[in-house]
Formats: C-alpha cells, structure tokens, sequence
C-alpha cells in the first residue's frame, strides 16, 4: 500500500514539547468553563471557574454562587461537559490511531465501520434490557465493544483486495460496505421492538445528555485502558509510517502492533459509541487540524488529538444545546454538518495519494 500524506515518516516535530500541549490544555479549560457556564440558566464565567476550581481537593476557593447555581454546574452541566471531553477525546484520538496504524488518512471509527458495528452491539444490549449494570459491568460498552471488533475485522478482510491491506481506497469502500450492513441489522433490531424504537433512535443521532455521573463512571475504565495503550504506542506508527518491510528491518513486527492499536482504538471508540450513541467525523476533523498545525508526527499528533477532540466536542455540543433553544439539536447533526465537507475537502485535495 501507498504510503499516504497523513502517516508519511515525520519531517517536523517529533517530540512532544511543552508548547502545544499548552495550548491543547487551555483549550480544554475553556471549552469546559463555557460548556459549564452557559445554558438555560446563564452562569457568570469568572464564578463558575472559581466554583470549578473549589472543587479541587485541598483548594478552597469562595464563587459567590447561589445554592442552586453550585448544584446545576456540579450535578447538571459538570458531568455533561466531562462525558463530552472524554468521548471527543476518544474518538478523536482513535481517529489518529486508526489512521496511522492504516496509512491512510480517511479513515475513522465510522468509516471503518468500527462505530456502526459498536451501535449494533449496543442497540442489541439496549432492546435486551441489558443496561440496567454499574460502571464498568455494564453490558452496553461490553457488546458495544464486540460488535466493533467484529466490523474492523469485516472491513480489513473485505478492503484487502487479497494483499496485506489493499489500497486506502478499498479500505474506505470496504469499511462503507460494512458501515452500511451493521446499519441496516440494527435497523431490523430496533424494528422488531417498537418498545424501545425511540430510545434507540435518539441514541442513534448521538447525545451528551446525562443524568449524573454515571455515564461518566461506565467510561472511565474503557477510556483509561484505550488511551494508556495508544499514547504508549504512538511512537510505533510512525515507524509503520516507512513501511512494513522498513518497519520489520528495525525490530518492528508490523502486524502484532497494528493489531494492538486497532484492538485499543476499537475499545475507546466503542465505549464512547456505547454512551453517546453515533457522533460521527469528530475521528476526522480533529487529528487533520493537529497536523495541520502541530506537524505529523503520531507522537505529537495522538495525544493532542485527545485534548483538541475533547474540547471540540464540548463546543460543538454547546452549539447544539443553544442553537435552537430551548429545543436541542442532536449532536451527531453538528458534527456531520462540519465533517460532511471537511470529508469532502480531504477527498479532492489527496485524490492522486487514495488511487
């Protein structure tokens, strides 16, 4: 396969310096300071990061909030904007990770197919009434994770073409082919109980709605397992970057890690999928933007991807709560409205690298 743009060896950058990781940090702090402060009852930025800050073991710090104002940004809008840092944060590193481990830059948890399989899982759970479990035992990740799996697997022997892993274009059509197979079986899955049809579709359009911390609980395990893996291998796709026969000549097996990172990348984005439902290009968007700025390197690029994506989610979740309020639109219809033609974007402008 052909090295592409996205995953060639790094020319700039290759070290994580202490610059970017700045700058991915305050956006992270602001994002979560807005998320928290604005909505249906308008907060005042300064106290609510004071609030935020108080709640910091050891630091004791007076926000001059009402009784009622604490209460709506700790139990309300504070696990709100904590799952969306943590499911932006997956699927935007997943994104990175799936496309270098690949080499191809259109790939993502959802044009692998990975997302559509994890939902399947998930709407299978869901009409089983399997949900009702605590944390990290909860089924939904577990069959979430499973049907993710599953599709990956799908997509790779279907996109090989009968060599390694074909070109970056049989791979997006295979992971297409399959995004819309695990599509239409959940399709038949929710039609065949009416009862739980509304619930599932609303998942389906992709949601930050929480009733407390428990979304936040179920993910936390998954999340800290997927992201300890692909930040301790990001240094290893860009020796897969050269090549596999290049990667093989330094000491590299090839094939063991990009099973590896697949399998993690599949776990976060699967666990993300289970609690948020399908909120598609965020895998897309924010590891080209990273590139775009910070350089290519996959040491660079996975890690900021975790933060830049969590801050972008919580924005973009922002917009959806505000744009039409007091109606909220589906998080999942804002994403696709900036990825639709970023897609598109990275489409025409690397047409000659995806033949």
């Amino acid at each position: 396969m052909t090295a592409t743009t996205a995953t060639t060896a790094p020319t700039a950058p290759t070290r994580l310096r202490a610059g970017p990781v700045i700058v991915a940090v305050a956006s992270v702090a602001v994002a979560g300071v807005v998320g928290v402060a604005i909505g249906p009852v308008a907060i005042n930025p300064l106290r609510t990061a004071a609030e935020l800050i108080d709640m910091i073991p050891g630091i004791h710090v007076d926000s001059g909030l009402s009784r009622t104002d604490a209460v709506i940004i700790r139990e309300l809008r504070l696990p709100r904007v904590t799952l969306g840092l943590l499911v932006g944060g997956l699927l935007a590193m997943s994104g990175a990770t799936f496309q270098g481990a690949f080499r191809n830059p259109l790939v993502d948890p959802y044009l692998l197919g990975v997302a559509a399989g994890a939902g399947l899982g998930a709407t299978i759970a869901i009409v089983a009434g399997a949900g009702d479990a605590v944390g990290a035992f909860d089924p939904v990740p577990l069959a979430a994770f499973g049907g993710a799996i599953v599709a990956m697997l799908a997509t790779l022997a279907l996109g090989s073409g009968g060599g390694r892993y074909g070109s970056p274009a049989a791979l997006v059509l295979a992971g297409v082919a399959v995004t819309a197979f695990f599509t239409s079986l959940q399709t038949y899955v929710q039609q065949r109980d009416s009862e739980t049809l509304r619930q599932v579709y609303t998942w389906i359009l992709g949601r930050l709605a929480t009733s407390g911390w428990g979304e936040v609980a179920i993910l936390l395990p998954y999340a800290a397992v997927s992201i300890a893996v692909m930040f301790a291998f990001r240094g290893h796709l860009d020796v897969l970057a050269v090549g596999d026969d290049e990667a093989a000549s330094l000491g590299l097996r090839p094939a063991r890690v990009r099973t590896i990172v697949a399998v993690a990348a599949s776990l976060g984005a699967a666990a993300a999928v289970a609690v948020s439902g399908l909120i598609g290009f965020v895998g897309l968007i924010v590891p080209h933007a990273v590139r775009l700025v910070f350089g290519v390197s996959n040491r660079v690029v996975v890690p900021l991807s975790l933060l830049f994506g969590g801050a972008f989610l919580v924005l973009t979740d922002l917009l959806a709560r505000t744009v039409e309020s007091p109606a909220e639109l589906p998080i999942g219809v804002v994403t696709a409205f900036f990825g639709a033609p970023f897609f598109l974007f990275i489409l025409t402008s690397r047409s000659r690298q995806l033949t």
